[in-house]
């Protein structure tokens, strides 16, 4: 039975979301500050964390996902949070959070994403070490992806990769098994430099986005990766076969 953290201050909220993990078999702890939440994880240990950003005490959500990655290796942390922004977002994830969910938020896409993140967390897709640079690697099925060199190799043979292709294929591998929102993928791509030869104006949309997926599925035929579309979602970079 897994156990989730929330922390969370709205007690209505609270209580909903405790109700529902717990009719699906959730073990649920709860708190509403991070100091709390800093108090119950260093007696209690919990396979996952759900955490609001705007919380009272004069620490917010991020301190705490900030506490939890220098102190609690490899604990999944879903963000829950009314903060909508870009930026957000963007910063959410880069300062660890397996994933980001805007308030108002459908509860059966919040239960569905929770729990392909604890899956991934009990049985991780792939593995990491380094690269022959010395830089961090991430192996999956028969492709390398190299984070320092923002390489990729497939089956031993290099891959071209334009950057987009590549930030693309990165962002799918650090959370294969779970969904990318487009929202996600556009906003990684805003966040930096346009590609070489393509003007800073150049539209980033849906439409640029499936051009981009089409053309990384091409490249991926001859392994065993499957990019799959989630209907009104986004995309998933499906687990090898075993």
């Amino acid at each position: 039975m897994p156990t989730i953290l929330i922390v969370e201050d709205d007690a209505l909220l609270l209580d909903a979301l405790t109700g529902q993990l717990q009719q699906l078999e959730f073990s649920v702890y709860t708190a509403s500050s991070v100091a709390e939440a800093t108090t119950l994880l260093q007696g209690q240990a919990v396979d996952g964390i759900i955490l609001d950003l705007g919380l009272p005490g004069g620490a917010d959500g991020m301190e705490l996902l900030t506490w939890a990655r220098t102190h609690i290796a490899g604990l999944p942390v879903l963000i829950l949070t009314a903060r909508d922004g870009i930026d957000d977002r963007i910063h959410g994830l880069n300062a660890g959070a397996d994933d980001y969910i805007t308030k108002p938020f459908n509860m059966q896409e919040l239960q569905a994403r929770l729990q392909a993140m604890l899956r991934r967390a009990r049985q991780p897709a792939f593995t990491q070490a380094s690269s022959a640079s010395g830089g961090p690697s991430t192996a999956i099925g028969s492709l390398q992806i190299d984070h320092g060199n923002r390489s990729a190799v497939l089956g031993g043979e290099p891959l071209e990769l334009t950057q987009r292709e590549w930030e693309l294929l990165e962002l799918l591998v650090n959370r294969c098994g779970e969904v990318v929102t487009r929202d996600d993928v556009l906003a990684a791509w805003r966040a930096g430099p346009p590609e070489p030869g393509q003007a800073a104006a150049a539209p980033l949309n849906s439409n640029a986005l499936e051009v981009y997926v089409h053309r990384l599925r091409r490249k991926l035929d001859a392994s065993n990766l499957v990019i799959r579309n989630i209907r009104g979602l986004g995309y998933m970079l499906a687990k090898p076969a075993e």
